[in-house]
């Protein structure tokens, strides 16, 4: 990568100090290391961005690497959801791995740690712990057994290790300093002992490395150049480089970890616990809900993975935590969509319109362009009748100068089709139009080169066929929360803020074009927004979920307020 090619942001110049300084460019390797208690969020969508699109960029290996140390949380279902997340948003990791994996080398390391004296197994009580352990202001004091002899320490941890001790009753401790302002290199807990099922080693331990322990090792032993994490994580490099100084043979390329600032989304939760809290309580559908923040929510609400890589890029890599507007994300996702998505008609708050000089059980096939951005779409057949659908806003029995839409006595035109002019209205007891009436110029259809095609009307209007219309379920999704900062007020259960509104189910009709329509495929309903097939469709009901609207309406509606 050269330095000329575009402004590099402080990651990237990390790098290039490091190529500068004799790291050979064959030597660079980065890694995605999430652990598997959870579905991955657009929080995560930005990590993997960066640590590919790095790997990218210098034609590097990226490792997928799991941080399966905790058997308690993580399941196969979050690993397989994980990969399918990565392989969406269309990159490819050089090696699967698992912390897992180091078991054994990371146990065999911890005991010759015990054998220099740089750890001792720990009997307190985690209360006991606590106290000892300080505060930020005080030193904190030595454990009652930070003085064990080698051969005692050594004979209780390979006992931990065959499951002869119950859960809390000792741990495995580095032995570093207790008066360190550092917090965290008040002697760590290097090992636990947990009682759980792996999924993936099963019952074979039962002691598992805690994080700080296990990270930087496993970035070792995968000889991984930059080890690049949350802002959160700052206060921990320098355990994770003192472990590294216990283990490092200079012929090898030591990893080096920095860090970098959330980038946190208006209007939704990032954090695992609080998105599983709104699984778990039926505060939304599952873990792929479209209006979790979740990758696997936004594909399913129809999210084009190029969009939130775009997404990704737009908001760079910072040092300083910020808030980014949603609707930021919402527009990447309407440039992509717009680029990509076929137009189609579909009509989802219904009126009847009758052309009453039309004639009866007539069907004519039009011809419309399934892309004003890119021929190569080309067209489609969209059947027009007497009767059709058309959206209730678009019609008003009387209205203002600057309605440019269906009214009694002016002209439209039915998109792709005629124009037509509004003449009566039918409507029911309690005064609610049922039926529009209107008549159509025979010589204005849209492309047939008579001199009436090429009138000039103020508006155009969408439709669908009554006769050839498919009922569909639509979706229409607002913002999960009302604040944009529902994680903002820590006085606050964030759950406080859900939006009653976020999800409003209605019956629209569609094109019969979209009979065939499958799982993820992406339109653009003209004039409405753009949609998606749902999952939850089939051949007997199809079922959409909306995307985004054309454009911002959230900004409009806070501007109010």
């Amino acid at each position: 990568m050269s330095t000329e090619e575009k402004s590099l942001n402080f990651i990237e110049q990390i790098i290039e100090e490091d190529l500068k300084h004799g790291l050979p460019n064959d030597k660079l390797r980065f890694r995605f290391p999430p652990e598997p208690n959870g579905y991955l969020h657009v929080g995560h969508a930005s990590a993997i961005c960066l640590n590919f699109g790095l790997g990218l960029d210098y034609n590097s290996p990226v490792n997928l690497r799991f941080d399966d140390t905790n058997p308690a949380k993580e399941e196969q279902e979050y690993v397989d959801a994980i990969k399918r997340d990565i392989e969406w948003l269309g990159y490819e990791w050089a090696n699967e791995c698992y912390a897992s994996d180091y078991f054994q080398q990371l146990y065999d390391w911890a005991v010759e740690f015990i054998k220099k004296g740089k750890a001792y197994v720990d009997s307190q009580t985690s209360e006991e712990m606590a106290i000892q352990k300080g505060t930020p202001t005080t030193p904190g004091t030595n454990s009652p057994y930070r003085n064990r002899s080698i051969e005692e320490n050594l004979d209780l941890f390979e006992r931990m290790k065959n499951g002869e001790f119950e859960e809390g009753t000792h741990i495995l401790r580095a032995k570093i300093d207790m008066t360190h302002n550092n917090m965290l290199m008040r002697d760590p807990i290097m090992y636990r002992i947990l009682k759980k099922h792996h999924h993936r080693t099963g019952n074979d331990w039962c002691i598992y490395p805690m994080y700080d322990w296990a990270h930087g090792e496993s970035d070792y032993l995968e000889q991984i150049s930059h080890s690049f994490c949350t802002l959160e994580f700052l206060p921990h490099r320098e355990l994770y480089d003192w472990f590294l100084d216990q283990i490092y043979d200079d012929k090898k390329v030591r990893p080096k970890q920095r860090e970098f600032a959330r980038r946190n989304l208006s209007h939704t939760v990032v954090s695992k616990r609080k998105l599983l809290q709104l699984v778990e309580e039926k505060h939304v559908t599952g873990w792929d809900d479209p209006r979790m923040s979740t990758i696997s929510g936004m594909r399913r609400r129809g999210f084009p993975p190029m969009a939130i890589r775009n997404f990704a890029k737009t908001i760079g890599i910072a040092k300083r935590t910020n808030l980014i507007d949603v609707s930021l994300l919402e527009f990447c996702v309407r440039e992509e969509l717009n680029k990509t998505a076929p137009r189609v008609m579909a009509v989802l708050n219904p009126v009847k319109l009758v052309i009453t000089n039309y004639p009866e059980g007539k069907t004519e096939i039009l011809e419309a362009e399934n892309s004003q951005e890119d021929a190569s779409l080309g067209f489609r057949e969209v059947p027009f009748s007497r009767e059709l659908y058309i959206e209730r806003e678009d019609f008003q029995e009387e209205a203002h100068k600057k309605f440019f839409r269906l009214t009694l006595g002016t002209e439209v035109r039915l998109k792709n089709a005629y124009i037509i002019k509004g003449e009566s209205v039918i409507k029911d007891e309690n005064g609610n139009i049922t039926e529009i009436h209107c008549t159509y110029d025979v010589d204005s259809k849209s492309g047939s080169g008579t001199e009436a095609s090429q009138r000039k009307v103020k508006g155009t209007i969408h439709w669908v066929s009554i006769e050839h219309a498919i009922e569909a379920e639509v979706r229409v999704y607002d913002r999960l929360f009302t604040n944009e900062n529902p994680d903002g007020n820590k006085e606050v259960d964030f759950k406080e803020y859900i939006n009653p509104n976020s999800l409003e189910i209605i019956t629209g009709y569609v094109e019969p074009s979209l009979q065939s329509a499958k799982n993820l495929d992406q339109f653009q309903f003209q004039r409405l927004g753009y949609f998606c097939v749902d999952k939850d469709s089939s051949a007997e009901k199809l079922v959409f979920n909306k995307t985004v609207g054309l454009r911002d309406t959230w900004a409009k509606v806070e501007s109010k307020e």
